[in-house]
């Protein structure tokens, strides 16, 4: 019998209230491992009654997806609770700087040093350099600005560099032995037209990734990335979901489930001899090369 051995470690999750984060605190909590989750609301010009009609809707589309991320954690918690594990949320900006180390603080005053980084955290808005892909239908695709880069770089860059740093230092202060990091990018963070900056910044956590696993693993600590497909987190319409599943070899569309239960064999004692990989997890949607 398989033993992932996660019970009652410690697992810091960004972007946990919605989505691939909210679906790998759920399936953490089913190990055993107590959860530390955090998430942030970003504005929308979407009015609450748009945004409460479209989950209870359920089409998929850009209201969905900002109705999904517009949700506090409060019901994730109390869901896992419900099923006799430990969880606890705070919103905090991972823009800002500071909030990383009081995010350790809380999760270490509350549940005990941090153990498992996940990185799921995410800001994209959709930007190219091409005026003739500009469009104001559906999500929206506007022209690359220096603040459209600056706050992609922040969100999903900077603050995983920042996390993982701060991750570090606290293991090697209390003298650590066994450490896992799993940070989430994107198949599309290669190349993905009129979505530039969100793929640069993707790309960045890649690289930060690989550099965090040669220097990190002489500590005991392994650092892998997890790179979804397509994946319904709201943001996809009917049509879409269909042409996607047309076209991926498992004949069907990705669920936030799918990638938890990587990012947790990731984080179990069966991956212990991986580290700096990088994981396409799209039912065969893109293949390593």
């Amino acid at each position: 019998m398989i033993n992932p051995q996660l019970e009652n470690k410690v697992v810091l999750i960004t972007g946990a209230n919605h989505g691939i984060g909210a679906s790998t605190a759920k399936a953490f909590a089913a190990q055993g491992a107590k959860v530390f989750m955090t998430y942030y609301r970003e504005t929308t010009h979407y009015s609450k009654e748009e945004l409460e009609k479209a989950r209870k809707t359920g089409i998929g589309g850009d209201m969905l997806y900002r109705a999904m991320q517009a949700q506090s954690a409060d019901a994730l918690v109390k869901d896992i609770h419900s099923q006799g594990s430990t969880a606890i949320a705070h919103e905090a900006d991972l823009s800002e700087p500071n909030n990383i180390s009081t995010l350790f603080d809380m999760c270490q005053a509350e549940l005990g040093p941090v153990d498992i980084l996940v990185n799921n955290h995410t800001h994209c808005v959709c930007e190219t350099f091409d005026p003739a892909l500009t469009t104001r239908e559906g999500i929206g695709v506007c022209l690359i600005t220096s603040a459209g880069i600056d706050a992609h770089f922040a969100v999903n860059a900077r603050a995983y560099a920042l996390m993982m740093s701060e991750y570090l230092n606290r293991y090697l202060r209390r003298s650590a032995k066994w450490g896992r990091i799993i940070n989430i990018s994107t198949d599309a963070a290669h190349a993905h037209t009129a979505n530039v900056s969100y793929a640069a910044s993707k790309h960045a956590i890649e690289s930060y990734s690989r550099s965090a696993a040669a220097e990190m693993g002489k500590y005991g600590i392994t650092v892998n990335i997890v790179a979804p497909g397509p994946i319904q987190t709201g943001y996809l319409t009917p049509e879409q979901e269909a042409d996607i599943a047309a076209n991926t070899p498992r004949q069907r569309i990705g669920h936030p489930e799918d990638v938890a239960d990587v990012i947790v064999f990731l984080a179990s004692e069966q991956a212990r001899w991986l580290t700096g990989q990088l994981l396409y997890v799209g039912g065969g949607w893109r293949m390593h090369q």
